[in-house]
């Protein structure tokens, strides 16, 4: 990515993450929500937004339904906070690496405790 990308992107998972605290009322996304990051095409059309939360993943999937159908309005409100010619589509998806590293190292942790009684 370029450096004019990783501002835009550093920028634009900021807004997102403002706007889905302070502005978004869907019952369906948990208020300990996080943006993980921001993958803009290169033309500027599209941007991937990954999203981290803890729950189920029933609780997962009504929270990416609620993303989506929201969208638009998240769209428009990026498109008045930040400078760009083209406002992006915004495409949403569930960033499991979180979890997937507590999950590691909670593996780590049984290991080590193991060791220690086995010695």
């Amino acid at each position: 990515m370029t450096g004019r990308t990783n501002r835009i992107s550093a920028e634009m998972r900021k807004e997102i993450s403002d706007i889905l605290q302070r502005d978004l009322k869907d019952p369906r996304i948990p208020e300990l929500i996080s943006v993980v990051s921001v993958d803009l095409s290169r033309d500027f059309r599209y941007a991937k937004i990954y999203i981290s939360m803890i729950g189920n993943p029933e609780e997962k999937q009504n929270a990416l339904e609620g993303l989506r159908s929201a969208a638009g309005f998240i769209r428009r409100e990026i498109g008045q906070r930040i400078k760009v010619h083209h406002t992006p589509e915004l495409i949403f998806e569930i960033d499991s690496s979180i979890e997937y590293g507590v999950y590691m190292s909670e593996l780590i942790n049984r290991t080590l405790k193991d060791d220690e009684t086995k010695n």
